[in-house]
Formats: structure tokens, sequence, C-alpha cells
């Protein structure tokens, strides 16, 4: 088997990389059969652009002993223990994926962002390809996949920081700590305009379509606990106005037109399971009954087995974080199966639903916010 420390020629990596920029990156690692490397790139000093580093060594040992050939992936092992260090030996610049990025391009990258964003709450169409097309001429040859884990990256930020983010991209972790101070900074500095959008999520508008068929979809799977990068004393603590969640729960004329939908959907299940007469039974116990039964409708299972349901209705996405008290806690656990809360989410435009059934407490990460103060405990 061909030995990697043989590879001693600039020469030839760079052969392999002006050979990368010709064909395209798509193209050369399907010539060659690599895949795309998953931690390190090599920069090519001639144009700027990132190339895989284990594809370019193994094409380049290539270039450099013609008899031998082009090293396939199986031939050796990339990474920071082979591939990385012989690459700087020879002179050429290795960067991590994701962590090299510029301020001034982290800077740009969160303006853009929150110009979807804001396009977004604004209900205007706009073209997330076309976006990240501009966006890149702004910066230093990056690819179009590694803009849009950077603004998946920038949904991760807004995500823990209770925020709404870009339906579209999906919250992907292991942020570079420029990037999540660039996004706080710009929370910070920007406050009025996120409040703006903000409210424009949440801004209370009737459902474009009462169709219930193929509302129902999967809840989002609980994703392993991480902890955060940056120390809790350093935490961005955010203006309640802008507490995305806090805000939904508060603004009782959204709450109640999910509950509403919510009715309209019951109606639509229970005609469909053949129990159209007991829709005639079904209960607003919000509307008759006032908050504090620890679920908004009683509706059923069956002619003779309640349904329990706790509405929480958003216009932001499925992954939006919502609020659940104390006694809608108390009262999934004591109620057990019968129990369902249903996420509506989307209700501005074509609503959606996911139901948890059953105890809350071990179907999400929970964290309290507030504590009842007194100055008299009574134990049980």
């Amino acid at each position: 088997m061909p030995q990697l420390s043989l590879l001693k020629s600039p020469a030839a990596v760079q052969a392999a990389m002006d050979e990368f920029s010709h064909l395209g990156r798509v193209a050369f690692l399907k010539r060659y059969g690599f895949g795309k490397s998953r931690d390190y790139m090599v920069r090519n000093p001639r144009t700027g652009e990132p190339c895989d580093s284990k594809a370019i060594v193994g094409v380049a040992f290539g270039k450099q002993f013609p008899n031998q050939g082009v090293l396939t992936a199986e031939d050796f092992s990339g990474g920071e223990m082979t591939v990385v260090p012989l690459l700087q030996a020879l002179g050429f610049e290795v960067i991590r994926i994701g962590e090299d990025w510029t301020e001034n391009e982290v800077q740009a990258t969160v303006a853009d962002y929150f110009e979807m964003l804001r396009l977004e709450a604004d209900g205007v169409a706009f073209n997330k390809s076309g976006h990240n097309e501009l966006l890149r001429k702004q910066l230093r040859g990056r690819s179009k996949a590694s803009v849009e884990l950077k603004h998946q990256n920038i949904s991760a930020v807004l995500a823990g920081m209770g925020l709404p983010f870009i339906q579209g991209y999906k919250p992907r972790g292991n942020s570079q700590l420029l990037l999540r101070k660039a996004v706080q900074d710009y929370v910070r500095r920007h406050s009025a305009e996120v409040g703006k959008i903000v409210d424009g999520l949440e801004e209370v508008k009737t459902p474009a379509q009462k169709s219930y068929s193929a509302a129902l979809v999967d809840a989002p799977v609980i994703e392993e606990r991480r902890k955060l990068v940056a120390p809790t004393r350093n935490r961005q603590r955010l203006p309640r106005k802008l507490d995305y969640a806090a805000r939904d729960e508060a603004n009782r004329k959204l709450g109640r037109l999910g509950e509403d939908w919510v009715i309209g959907y019951e109606q639509h299940r229970l005609t469909e399971m053949g129990y159209p007469e007991l829709f005639q039974k079904l209960e607003w116990i919000s509307d008759t009954q006032g908050d504090g039964a620890g679920y908004d409708i009683l509706s059923f299972e069956s002619d003779v087995l309640h349904r329990y349901i706790e509405v929480k209705a958003t216009n932001g996405g499925i992954s939006s974080p919502f609020i659940v008290s104390h006694n809608e806690l108390e009262f999934s656990a004591e109620a057990g199966s019968q129990f369902y809360l249903y996420r509506v989410f989307q209700l501005g435009g074509e609503p959606k639903l996911f139901i948890l059934q059953g105890d809350l407490s071990s179907q999400l990460y929970l964290k309290p916010l507030d504590f009842r103060a007194s100055f008299r405990e009574y134990f049980q």
C-alpha cells in the first residue's frame, strides 16, 4: 500500500486543487470516489476556495506519482492525525469546518438571516437559494452548503434564546462562539426590529383554510440534551417583550383562535371515527369555566372515554417553544393516557397539528420560568 508520507510536492497539491476548481466540488469528488470532508478543508491559495482535504491529498499523490496513481478513500485515513499535518507541512492553510469564519462574514450572514426572518414575519415570499447566492458574493469562497449550515446554526442560537427562527432552517447546534455573540449582539442592537418580527409572527389572523385533512403531523423527536458551550453567566437575557414563548401564552386572542380551530378539528375527527353525535357533548372548558382546569377542551375518545385536550397555538413553526403551566403538567400526569396536548402551529396560514399524549414530563424538556413567593409555607 502506498505511504501517504511520501507526498512531498506542494505543486502536486496545487494541481489537485486547480482540478477541483475546474471540475467543481461534486464532479471532482465523484470522479475520484471521495465523500465530502466532515471536519477539515484545505484552502486553495489561488482562489480562496475551500477544498475537501482528504480528496485533495489522494489526488495529489497521483499527481506526484503518476505510475502509482491516485489514492482511493480506502487507502488511507483522513483527519487531524494524518492529512492535516501533511498539508500544513507543505505550506497550505487547513481550516476546520464551521470555525474559520471572520467577524465580517458572520455579521453579513446574521444580517441576511434577519432580513429573511423579517420577510417571513410579514408573510412575504422569498427565495432562500437566491439569498444564499447573493450572500456568498460577500464571503470568502463559501459553499452553498456551508452558508445553509451557518443559517441553521443561527436558528439554533435563536431557539436557545426563546426567539422565533426561519422555518426552513432547522436548528443545528455546535455553532462557533463568534456566531453566538454576533446573534446576541444583533438582537440587543436591533431590539425594536426584532420586537416587530415577534409581533408579526404573533399577529392574530384567521386561518387561511378550515380543511382538517392532513393537518395532523408527527411530533418532533426529542433531541439529546446538549450542554451549553457558553458559560451561564454570559447568558443573554431578553426583555419580556422579546420572550416569544411567553408572549404566545399571554396572547389570549391567539389562544382562543387556536382552541376554536381545534374544536373544528375535533368535529372532523369524531365524524371520521363514526361518532358524530359525540361532538354535541363536547365542552369548551376554558370558555365556560375559565382557566385552571388543566385542560381547555373536553372531548371524547369513544362513547365512554373522555379526551382531555390542552391547546397550545402559535403562528410559528413546529419547533417553536411554548409554555406549560404547573397545573397543566400535574394534570397530564393525573389524567395519564386521556390527556392530550394539541400543538397547533402555522395558525395564521395553513394550520398543522401534532399531539402529545399522556404525562408531559417524559416527553419534553421543561425549564422552570417563575417561582411563587410567600412568607409562609405549608407542608402536606
